[in-house]
């Protein structure tokens, strides 16, 4: 196996986040399901919510764009692959993330759609519900990956927002095959209960095919993913099929599990709950640092934990303190 050169390598949305503050009553109306995100098949639509809007902010984003900004912001070495259009929104994208520090080379796409865009709206309560506009993201062809970086990476980091279209889904398959190729470990988000919903049994087979090594799920995917009602039961049947097994509980901390070994952390005290935009994605960074670095489950755990902490206690889903600085105060 030759040396890596990264810790991890994510192929993901490129979105730019939209964030907004919003009411109860406003999601009622326009028919959202709190705390989810939906999809969004035409710029029109797309353009009509966003007219509906209060003031907003505009911020890269994406699941696993989120996740590497973290790492790096932690002091690893991260690469992103994710589809942009040569339009404003893609320079947005592409100028942050490798602000972030994260190598970012995926060429711009020429014409429609625009740059994909994740209009959020957020509670008083600090939950966020997306409505996400895919655009550009959804074209990710094979001929895109960057297959010298992906061999490169010590964990592929892949976000199950991306299986929903089809030329995509293609490209992670493949990056799957460049990075078991390599003797790399290959981590999977199962990113939201609907995406399990239309994709389930995908997710399942890739897992029975022994193709994920590590594995991210919220209570509700984990419940979703393995078709019952009972935690306990979900997280037995599920952690038997996966070396490694994480699942976040909100503000009831998060469990992982590795080869019978099991440890848990409690939530973070923050003072208020803000935003919990990439809650899970930075608990994600936090986590793959510390595997990345050799720590335990239990480290690696609460790295996650104080990360997420970090994030929701502000809006948005890029920190707003040093990250590293933060965790060698925390754990030393």
């Amino acid at each position: 196996m030759s040396q890596t050169q990264y810790d991890v390598v994510a192929i993901g949305n490129a979105i730019v986040d939209i964030l907004s503050q919003a009411d109860d009553a406003f999601l009622t109306a326009e028919g959202m399901n709190k705390g989810s995100m939906q999809l969004m098949f035409s710029p029109e639509a797309a353009d009509a919510l966003y007219a509906k809007m209060g003031p907003g902010r505009e911020i890269s984003g994406g699941s696993a764009a989120n996740t590497v900004a973290g790492i790096a912001a932690l002091g690893g070495k991260c690469g992103f692959i994710g589809q942009v259009a040569d339009d404003q929104l893609g320079q947005v994208f592409a100028h942050d993330i490798r602000a972030q520090g994260v190598r970012f080379d995926t060429a711009a796409r020429e014409g429609e759609p625009t740059t994909a865009r994740c209009l959020i709206f957020v509670t008083p309560d600090g939950q966020r519900t997306m409505n996400t506009f895919l655009g550009a993201s959804q074209f990710l062809p094979e001929a895109a990956l960057d297959r010298t970086m992906i061999e490169a990476g010590a964990i592929l980091y892949l976000e199950g927002y991306l299986w929903d279209p089809e030329e995509p889904r293609a490209a992670m398959r493949a990056a799957i095959d460049y990075a078991r190729g390599a003797g790399r470990k290959v981590a999977f988000t199962l990113s939201d209960v609907f995406c399990i919903s239309r994709h389930g049994d995908d997710f399942r087979a890739l897992i029975a095919d022994g193709l994920i090594d590590i594995l991210f799920a919220n209570e509700n995917e984990l419940l979703a993913l393995a078709e019952g009602e009972d935690f306990e039961a979900a997280v037995s049947a599920i952690s038997a099929r996966v070396p490694v097994l994480v699942v976040t509980r909100g503000e009831h901390g998060a469990i992982a599990l590795s080869n019978g070994e099991r440890a848990e952390v409690a939530a973070e005290p923050i003072e208020r709950v803000v935003d919990t935009t990439g809650a899970g994605d930075l608990f994600a960074a936090g986590f793959l640092h510390g595997q990345a670095q050799g720590r335990d489950l239990s480290t690696s755990l609460r790295m996650g934990a104080l990360c997420a902490a970090e994030i929701i206690s502000h809006y948005g889903a890029r920190p707003e303190v040093d990250l590293k600085a933060m965790i060698a105060q925390k754990l030393g």
